[in-house]
C-alpha cells in the first residue's frame, strides 16, 4: 500500500517543482506574442512557439556561458569547454544507445549531464593525481569521450547515427518545452552558484598559493568550476552543438578583455556581447534558412573582431591601452572573510 501511495506522492513533488518553470515559460510566451504584434516580426509569431524557446534558451546561455567563461579564459581554461562537449557527446550517444538497445526511456540530456559532469572531476583528479598539465588531462578526457560516442554510435549505426545529428551541430525546431525548463534550472543553478562564490572563485582564478595560504580550499574551488562549465555546456548543446558549444565560453569573453579595465566589467560586458551574438544570429539563422549554433558562432566571432579594431582605436587615441587577454585587474582578489 505504502508502495502504491509513494509513485503518485513522487510525481506530485516533481510537478510542484517544475511548476514554476513551466510558468515562467507560459509568462515568456505571452511577453513575445506582445512583441510580435508590436514589432510583426514573423519568427515572434505566437504559433512558432519553438521560436519563442530557442530565444529564452539563447538568452540563458548568453548569461551562463561568459559568466563560467570569463573564469575560465583567465585562468587559462579556455579548452576545457571543448574537452567536456566532446565527452557530453559520449554522454548523449551513451543515452541513445541505451534507448535504442533496451528500450530504456532514459533522455540523452540526463546522460549528457552525468558523464560530463564526471569528465570535469576526471580532469581535475588526473591533474591532481599525476601532476599532468591541465591541458594534458583535457586531451585525454576529450580524446576518451569522443572515442566512446562514437564507437556506440558505430555499434547501432541506422538509429544513433540519425539521431545524434541534432546534438553534433544543435536544432532551434527541436528544443521542446521540457527543455527549456532543463535549461531553466541549470541557469538557477549557475548563477547562484557564482554568486555565492564569487570572491572564492576570483581569489583563486588569479593567485590560488594565496588562496591557499588564506584557508580556501583551491582544490574544492576547482572542482565547483568545472562542474559548472559541464552542465553550462549541456544546457547549451541543444541550440549551439557539441561542436561548436565551447566557442560562447571563450568568444564572448576574448572580445570583452579588448574593451574592459576590470573582471567585474569584463563578465558584463562578455554577457552582452554574447547576447547581442544570440539575438543576431537566431534571427539570420531564422531569415537565411541555415543552422542556428554556427550562425550564433560567426556572428560572436564578427562582433570580436569588432571588439579588437575598438581596442587598437582607444590605443590610437591615446587613451589607456587595453589590457591583454589574462591579465584584467582582479579587483578584489582578496580573501574572503569567513
Amino acid at each position: 500500500m505504502i508502495e502504491t501511495l509513494a509513485v503518485p506522492l513522487q510525481a506530485g513533488l516533481v510537478d510542484a517543482a517544475v511548476a514554476p518553470a513551466y510558468w515562467l515559460l507560459e509568462l515568456w510566451y505571452g511577453l513575445l506574442t506582445q512583441l510580435y504584434y508590436l514589432t510583426g516580426l514573423e519568427m515572434l509569431d505566437p504559433t512558432y512557439r519553438f521560436m519563442h524557446r530557442a530565444i529564452l534558451m539563447g538568452l540563458c546561455i548568453g548569461v551562463m556561458a561568459p559568466l563560467i567563461g570569463t573564469f575560465l579564459v583567465h585562468r587559462q581554461l579556455a579548452l576545457i569547454g571543448d574537452a567536456l562537449a566532446h565527452t557530453a557527446f559520449a554522454g548523449v550517444a551513451i543515452g541513445l544507445f541505451l534507448n535504442a538497445a533496451f528500450d530504456f526511456g532514459v533522455s540523452p540530456y540526463l546522460t549528457a549531464v552525468v558523464v560530463a559532469v564526471v569528465a570535469a572531476l576526471l580532469i581535475e583528479l588526473i591533474s591532481e593525481a599525476t601532476d599532468a598539465y591541465n591541458d594534458v588531462s583535457m586531451a585525454i578526457v576529450l580524446s576518451t569521450g569522443f572515442a566512446l560516442g562514437s564507437t556506440l554510435i558505430s555499434i547501432n549505426a541506422g538509429g544513433l547515427a540519425v539521431g545524434v545529428n541534432q546534438y553534433l551541430f544543435g536544432n532551434l525546431s527541436t528544443v521542446s518545452p521540457s527543455d527549456a525548463v532543463v535549461l531553466l534550472a541549470l541557469f538557477v543553478v549557475i548563477v547562484a552558484t557564482v554568486a555565492m562564490t564569487r570572491n572564492q572563485l576570483l581569489y583563486v582564478t588569479f593567485d590560488e598559493t594565496a588562496a591557499a595560504v588564506s584557508g580556501i580550499s583551491v582544490e574544492w574551488y576547482n572542482r565547483v568550476m568545472v562542474m559548472l562549465t559541464a552542465l553550462v555546456v549541456v544546457g547549451a548543446m541543444q541550440i549551439m552543438g557539441v561542436i561548436l558549444v565551447a566557442a560562447m565560453l571563450v568568444v564572448p569573453v576574448a572580445g570583452a578583455t579588448q574593451l574592459s579595465r576590470s573582471f567585474t566589467e569584463s563578465i558584463f560586458v562578455s554577457v552582452a556581447l554574447a547576447e547581442l551574438a544570440v539575438l543576431i544570429g537566431i534571427g539570420a539563422a531564422y531569415y537565411g534558412g541555415a543552422t542556428g549554433g554556427p550562425v550564433i558562432v560567426l556572428v560572436a566571432v564578427a562582433i570580436y573582431v569588432v571588439a579588437v579594431a575598438l581596442g587598437r582605436l582607444q590605443t590610437a587615441l591615446g587613451e589607456e591601452t587595453t589590457p591583454e587577454l589574462g591579465a584584467i585587474d582582479g579587483e578584489s582578489a582578496e580573501a574572503p572573510s569567513d
